[in-house]
């Protein structure tokens, strides 16, 4: 089976995004070696696909490595798959739930020794335990700065009851599938584009939930800021959009006062063009054009039925003079 869609390069897009996959959506894409490695969340979220290439225009026509998948586990809806090579190792962050309730979603952690990822084997590890109390989370991220590593996902403040509140975590790992501190919330839906959660059309969640969700970390190329995009509002409306936050990499990053949120979305497709929901992102520097970065995003069409239909589109990003990225238009 292959990717089905088209890619075009990012040379060719100016400011505006261009189809990465015309179907699919969470995209991930690594870099190493050479190679150009790309997860998405697979259409029946029962395993994680790999796809290797040689350059980001070669994903779509590649073979898909299946990888791995559960056996003798009781674990469905893997989604949000994330890999990374860390000390010599290749890890893919992702999460899961038993598949009797959602509220069970907790993240999990793949680790493989091998020096490429499609060989070797996988083992599980997790899930990892972000709160006592309440082990719930969302698309797991991880990073690296100054030799410590860091985790950011997706949590609630409580357990749910008649109103749902999805908030930006981050903790220090004392390994990759082990917390090292207490999580700290960096960030929680506040302002309104952030708590959307009727569409236009009154269709709605069965309560009132609010989200920030799915977290991603880019390090300013002059190594000055740490930038995290995120998404806000509900996935299932329209009003799905793009946040930012950012911190001084010489910050207490446990501190949340280090942390500064952008009072307004950061990419948002003008209103008319029939694009909705421009997040759930994944940002690459490409190592062979020094200083151009890869931006892929999902982005969300209605057909002719009004049905919403998930993509993938891609586009280079640049940097601001104070080492914020410049995302452009979907």
């Amino acid at each position: 089976m292959l990717l089905m869609g088209a890619c075009s390069g990012p040379e060719e897009q100016g400011q505006s995004g261009k189809v990465f996959l015309a179907e699919g959506g969470y995209p991930n894409l690594t870099e190493r070696d050479g190679k150009y490695y790309f997860l998405y969340q697979s259409p029946t979220v029962d395993s994680i696909i790999l796809h290797v290439a040689d350059s980001p225009e070669d994903i779509p026509s590649s073979e898909p490595h299946y990888i791995w998948s559960p056996k003798g586990i009781s674990m469905r809806n893997i989604y949000s798959p994330e890999l990374f090579r860390i000390d010599g190792k290749w890890y893919i962050y992702f999460e899961a739930d038993n598949g009797a309730n959602t509220d069970n979603h907790q993240l999990y952690v793949l680790e493989n020794s091998s020096a490429s990822p499609t060989e070797g084997e996988w083992n599980l590890h997790g899930p990892i335990i972000t709160s006592e109390e309440w082990n719930f989370g969302l698309h797991p991220t991880t990073f690296v700065l100054d030799g410590r590593q860091y985790l950011l996902w997706s949590g609630w403040p409580k357990r749910r009851t008649e109103t749902e509140t999805q908030c930006i975590y981050i903790a220090e790992m004392a390994d990759p599938y082990t917390l090292k501190s207490e999580r700290v919330m960096i960030s929680q839906p506040e302002y309104e584009w952030e708590r959307q959660w009727i569409n236009p059309d009154g269709s709605r969640t069965a309560y009132p939930i609010y989200v920030n969700e799915n977290p991603e970390v880019v390090i300013s190329p002059d190594g000055k800021r740490v930038a995290v995009a995120y998404s806000a509002s509900g996935i299932w409306t329209e009003y799905h959009t793009l946040g930012m936050l950012h911190a001084s990499t010489d910050s207490d990053l446990l501190d949340p006062s280090s942390w500064i949120k952008e009072p307004e979305p950061v990419f948002q497709a003008p209103e008319g063009s029939g694009i909705y929901g421009t997040s759930n992102v994944s940002i690459l520097k490409n190592p062979d054009e020094r200083g151009k970065y890869y931006f892929l995003y999902e982005v969300k069409r209605k057909d002719e039925n009004g049905d919403m239909h998930k993509g993938i589109r891609w586009k280079e990003i640049s940097w601001e003079a104070d080492s914020l990225p410049t995302l452009g238009m979907p």
